[in-house]
């Protein structure tokens, strides 16, 4: 039987084969007041079905690999969200475009516990971008404490 080897080319590798690597993680956080709106936030109104978040941004050039909802304290019942990204410049991408639900759709921020992506396609952001939680199911009525956590590839931009 033949062996088989590919050739992965490294094109646009960020900073060189350093063996500390170029993998990082961000963390955003997402904190609701009694009456279910973000706190320090530009609008303090209960999140409603179909709010978009905006949780912060990403970088030019991350290639996005996997991202985790853990909340601690969870919303209200069947509250549940998509988290995804919108680019920052409000102009999509047609190589990679915009995706609400990137990461995953139907995610239950009604139950404490660590959330994972269930997303299937890798991309590398060809431009900042915002990542969004978009709420679903129900309005949040109550404090809530979740933190988002986005872990992938800086190959820099292009």
């Amino acid at each position: 039987m033949a062996t088989v080897k590919v050739n992965q080319y490294q094109s646009r590798q960020f900073g060189g084969f350093s063996p500390f690597g170029n993998v990082t993680s961000l963390s955003f956080a997402l904190a609701t007041a009694a009456n279910g709106g973000a706190l320090n936030a530009d609008n303090a109104t209960p999140l409603a079905v179909g709010t978009v978040v905006e949780l912060g941004l990403l970088p030019p050039g991350m290639r996005l690999e996997d991202a985790s909802l853990f909340v601690t304290t969870p919303m209200t019942a069947s509250v549940t969200g998509s988290l995804g990204f919108k680019y920052a410049d409000g102009v999509d991408d047609a190589g990679v475009p915009q995706d609400a639900s990137y990461f995953g759709a139907g995610i239950d921020l009604a139950a404490a516990g660590r959330k994972r992506a269930t997303g299937s396609k890798l991309v590398v952001l060809p431009k900042a971008a915002t990542l969004t939680l978009t709420i679903a199911g129900a309005a949040n009525a109550k404090a809530s404490d979740i933190k988002a956590l986005v872990t992938g590839e800086l190959t820099g931009a292009r």
